[in-house]
């Protein structure tokens, strides 16, 4: 592919267009092959799926500059795809009928996650250049360097405190206000943060913890405050450990608004009858609310958790906003970007790979709980 791209890029501007519109031209008169024609019955049909299995994985492959590994690769791969849709149960030529639809999918699924995934994890075995492989030398330096492990360990803390805290400020208010008379003005009011972004919303947050010398008049609100009561200015984002806690706060207050508004639609949604039914049986409403709503919202409660879950592990922008990191407040993502930064491009595909490994359990259990629903209804 580069090459191609290489040999494209010596051609003058106008020939460039033609030779685009007609690669385009063959892409489609690929689809169309395996939508239209490949499904046909016949020995000319077969001939010309056997003959589509083995060369266009040959020609794409070749495009990589690897001809020896494309001939192998095109042969294997080629023939295996064939002989799975030559005993496909739908009859042959199905599974070339169905790669055709799902084609540009599986590409753009390609190139935007796999590719880069597989690249990835490479690189995270290789020196700070990408040129040579270093084992597992990465992943040790993560977790034997005091400064990488307060990363990860920071990471954990966010990932714990960020998700229960925003999950139950949401719930709250989604109980709280249910059915109030302001309802809709209180709701807009505890949903306005999401409508900001994270980095918007840093700036907005740094404003607040900023801290002047004591002789100076405060601009920002919680050392004002601070100074009123008599107390001396507090620098929040340099306080260790609490500087860290303090950056949570800023994703709280961003993401209670997402909370309340899934959990809310969920409460709503709980049968009246059930409520009525308990409340005869002479339940207190705390009682009411621990049996009957919490069970009646738990799926959307786990939505609600897994997804904040997420933000929190690959949460970036509040960090670089407000502290770049210092004074001990990096998490992974935003070691990553600095590692990259500092041209070592091997650990920085580690701590992507460390992230994409804590990831990966929350997105398996959503999976399975998002499984379980579908098999009820």
């Amino acid at each position: 592919m580069s090459s191609f791209l290489t040999w494209l890029s010596t051609l003058p501007a106008l020939a460039q267009v033609p030779v685009i519109i007609a690669a385009f031209v063959v892409l489609i008169g690929i689809l169309i092959f395996f939508i239209e024609i490949a499904p046909r019955r016949g020995r000319i049909y077969t001939i010309l799926r056997l003959a589509a299995c083995v060369l266009i994985p040959l020609l794409i492959l070749a495009a990589l500059e690897s001809y020896t590994i494309a001939i192998i690769a095109a042969g294997v791969l080629g023939l295996l795809f064939f002989w799975l849709d030559y005993r496909s149960s739908a009859g042959a030529g199905y599974l070339f009928q169905l790669f055709g639809f799902l084609a540009p999918a599986i590409v753009l699924l390609a190139i935007g996650l796999v590719v880069p995934t597989i690249q990835t994890t490479i690189q995270a075995f290789q020196n700070a250049r990408g040129d040579g492989f270093v084992g597992l030398d990465n992943f040790i330096w993560i977790f034997t360097q005091p400064q990488a492990i307060r990363t990860v360990l920071n990471t954990i803390v966010w990932v714990l405190i960020a998700p229960v805290v925003s999950t139950i400020a949401g719930l709250a208010y989604a109980v709280f206000i249910d059915k109030s008379r302001g309802e809709k003005y209180f709701k807009i009011l505890v949903f306005m943060p999401m409508a900001i972004s994270f980095v918007g919303a840093s700036i907005i947050w740094r404003f607040v913890y900023t801290a002047r010398p004591a002789d100076q008049e405060q601009i920002g609100l919680l050392n004002q405050i601070v100074v009123w009561f008599g107390g001396q200015p507090v620098t929040f984002l340099s306080a260790d450990p609490w500087n860290t806690l303090a950056l949570i706060v800023v994703l709280i207050w961003v993401q209670t608004g997402f909370a309340m508004v899934v959990l809310s639609a969920a409460i709503k949604g709980v049968p009246a009858e059930q409520m009525e039914a308990a409340e005869l049986d002479g339940t207190n409403a705390w009682q009411r609310f621990i049996n009957v709503t919490v069970p009646g919202i738990r799926s959307s409660l786990v939505v609600v958790l897994t997804t904040i879950s997420i933000a929190s592990l690959k949460v970036f922008d509040i960090v670089r906003t407000m502290t770049a990191g210092a004074n001990n407040t990096s998490v992974i993502a935003n070691e990553m970007y600095t590692q990259f930064k500092n041209f070592e491009q091997g650990r920085s595909a580690a701590f992507a790979v460390v992230l994409f490994l804590l990831v990966m359990p929350i997105v398996i259990y959503n999976a399975r709980q998002i499984k379980k629903q579908r098999e009820i209804r």
